[in-house]
């Protein structure tokens, strides 16, 4: 654990960028979450079993050298801690109207980091009122945790209510209990967790060891037992789950807020009817990308309470003094002293309860790191990234760091970009891609982010004059495609797409064994596999489906081995239950005569290797599997094997080779834009039924 000097980061569309004040530790979210990193490497495959059977699929894929690469990517990676905090806005995105500079907000989620500053979407913040400080504020995420099981509990005024557990989260919902008119009663296995929530207020909070606790409740409870039980703590133990069973009346709800196993004994909750229900995080939105990174909120009427709303709705309380945090706070560090927090937590060296992080306002902050001040020489081979996720890290980066000096590096998420800077030798990274794209230094461009930005890119790149080389799609529209042809027409830059299947060893080797002249009968089975829908590759605004995403490489590869241009794309797609169009069959039609039939499935099994490709010619007939064989069938049968490779190198060293000397593109920018017209022409066909459409 370290402190680290990152840059802000990326203010985009819908987000709020704020300077924080005040930041809370969740202690056993986040101390759990620093002891599994701490753990050896065999502790770490003990704990991710589902991890380690990755690992050693991507290995028989890759080989052992590449995927221990890719797995020690994942392992060094500097991951934020922090997911509630307050702090003022110092920036707005331009579509943002609900806030300005200057507002005091409270703030949550994954990017509601211990930072200076953040980013967030405008959904995972609330305004306060001058009536609550930004200490108080920053335990607004653990409120609406607490305030959304509250909810799931469903409780009348005058009904009661136990809740096992009372660290931060289970004192928390007692005291929104009591505000709400209901008899809240504690219980913990913790003596002195029982006497600091006696000690701070709470009335009815027991040992769970005593013998009498259940008669106690009962007793509490007018010999019904309590009409509902919010299990906040986190144990591997089932007990909290029995007990909720005994001490409930007939017909009562179980919810579960902490992390605690839900098998329970069969008895009590079939002859009590007892309802059990799980309270996801901040209530309904969490986990919704549409509502947490696309800011659409859910209708007031139907969904009254919001995670959002449950934020407000807490922050209210504090402001009307019903919830008391400052009895709640026992510590409070320096930012720059949070290593020592999070050992005491460790370590348990004294007791504790709500632990916040205090901010140095007054502290000048840069907008991006230097992290070398190393003077380079103008050059076409000095490059700036754009966009370093898997992707960049595994295939992009190694394959340029022989090719290529690097200047600068921007990223969305701020650890990101100043791990990718510290690791490969980057000299400075940023959160914002316009100071990559307007560094005089930098000559050429890579942009490896998500797809609805590419375009944009593109045209910024290359109206600064810079060579660019952008991650399939080149775009997501015939509109943009156009734009980007005008504006390459008038550029005297070099235009790469990520058609890495072109350099694959097996494809040249391939090509070599066709006559050229021939046409080519071309058979493309994939086996893409499922990707879930909310993924955001199948946003139509932010990824455009996986035939733009993906399907778009397999039509240009196509292309290459036909030799001549495509005259006619014509696609059906299998009904699918989510509207996705991922289970294609596509059908091209080649200048030369060549025909494709492009069969893109995701209904198969992972089990069967993903690319399977044959080329008919002249009677030779040539067959690779999944980049690892290639038999050709001709006079003589000849067969070649070896490890998976599918381009990237080579596809980099050509492109890297070509700006070095001023030599056109290895692909030309008319088979990019072809290869990608056919691609969004695919979507129409499906569109239409499966007519035919011609280029």
């Amino acid at each position: 654990m370290k402190i680290l000097e990152v840059p802000y980061p990326a203010l985009n569309a819908g987000m709020i960028m704020v300077r924080n004040q005040f930041s809370l530790i969740s202690a056993g979210t986040e101390g759990k979450s620093v002891k599994d990193a701490r753990l050896s490497m065999i502790g770490k495959a003990r704990a991710r079993k589902d991890e380690v059977k990755k690992v050693i699929d991507a290995a028989r894929t890759f080989g052992i050298k590449d995927t221990y690469r890719m797995v020690m990517n994942r392992l060094d990676a500097p991951s934020a801690l922090g997911y509630s905090c307050a702090g003022i806005v110092i920036a707005v995105a331009s579509d943002i109207s609900e806030f300005k500079i200057g507002d005091r907000v409270a703030c949550g989620g994954s990017s509601a980091n211990h930072a200076e500053v953040i980013a967030l979407p405008k959904n995972l913040c609330v305004k306060l009122p001058d009536t609550v400080s930004f200490e108080q504020a920053s335990f607004t995420t653990l409120g609406a945790i607490a305030m959304q099981g509250v909810r799931q509990a469903d409780l009348r005024i005058g009904e009661n209510a136990v809740v096992i557990g009372l660290g931060l989260l289970g004192q928390l919902t007692m005291q929104i209990l009591n505000a709400g008119g209901i008899k809240a009663i504690g219980i913990d296995i913790d003596g002195k967790q029982v006497a600091t929530a006696i000690k701070n207020g709470l009335k009815n909070c027991f040992e769970r060891s005593r013998d009498d606790i259940e008669q106690i409740i009962f007793n509490l409870t007018n010999g019904f037992g309590c009409d509902a039980v919010i299990i906040t703590a986190a144990t591997s133990s089932s007990d909290p789950v029995e007990l909720a069973g005994v001490i409930a009346r007939r017909k009562a709800k179980v919810v579960v807020v902490g992390a605690v196993p839900t098998g329970f004994s069969r008895k009590n909750y079939y002859n009590k009817e007892l309802e059990m229900r799980m309270s996801c995080s901040y209530g309904p939105g969490r986990y919704d990308p549409e509502y947490e990174e696309g800011g659409i909120d859910y209708p007031y009427e139907f969904v009254r309470w919001t995670e959002n709303r449950n934020m407000q709705s807490f922050v209210e309380l504090l402001g009307e003094g019903k919830v008391n945090v400052n009895v709640l706070t026992s510590h409070v560090f320096d930012f720059p002293k949070a290593p020592d927090a999070y050992q005491m937590i460790l370590d348990r060296s004294e007791p504790f309860t709500g632990i916040l992080l205090k901010y140095d306002n007054t502290k000048e902050l840069k907008k991006r790191v230097q992290v070398t001040d190393r003077i380079v020489a103008s050059a076409n081979t000095n490059i700036g990234l754009i966009g370093a996720g898997s992707f960049g890290q595994n295939f992009l980066i190694p394959a340029l760091k022989d090719h290529a000096k690097f200047i600068g590096v921007a990223t969305s998420r701020s650890n990101n970009a100043r791990n990718i800077a510290d690791k490969y030798g980057f000299n400075y990274c940023t959160g914002n891609a316009d100071e990559i794209i307007s560094d005089p230094a930098i000559a050429t461009i890579f942009i490896a982010t998500r797809h609805n930005t590419h375009a944009g890119y593109v045209m910024e790149a290359m109206k600064a004059g810079k060579n660019v080389f952008v991650e399939k799609p080149l775009c997501m529209n015939e509109n943009e495609l156009e734009e980007i042809k005008n504006q390459y027409a008038k550029s005297q830059v070099s235009v790469m797409v990520g058609f890495n299947r072109r350099f694959a060893p097996f494809i040249q080797q391939l090509k070599k064994s066709m006559n050229e002249a021939t046409p080519k009968a071309i058979n493309y089975r994939i086996n893409a596999g499922i990707v879930p829908p909310e993924h955001w590759v199948h946003d139509p605004a932010v990824g455009g489906g996986r035939i733009i995403g993906e399907a778009c490489h397999f039509i240009d590869l196509c292309m290459y081995l036909a030799g001549a241009k495509i005259t006619s794309v014509s696609a059906k797609s299998m009904n699918d239950p989510h509207s996705l169009t991922d289970t294609v069959a596509i059908s091209l039609q080649f200048a030369n005569g060549s025909i494709a039939n492009i069969s893109y499935f995701s209904n198969g099994n992972k089990n069967l290797p993903k690319e399977h490709l044959e080329v008919f010619s002249g009677g030779v007939v040539s067959v690779m599997e999944d980049f690892k064989s290639l038999t050709v069938f001709g006079k003589t049968k000849k067969e070649n094997s070896g490890t998976q490779d599918k381009g990237h190198k080579a596809e980099v060293a050509a492109f890297m080779h070509a700006v070095k000397n001023g030599n056109p593109a290895p692909i030309s920018f008319d088979d990019l834009y072809t290869s990608t017209l056919a691609t969004l022409k695919v979507l129409e066909s499906i569109a239409r039924g499966g007519e035919v459409i011609h280029l």
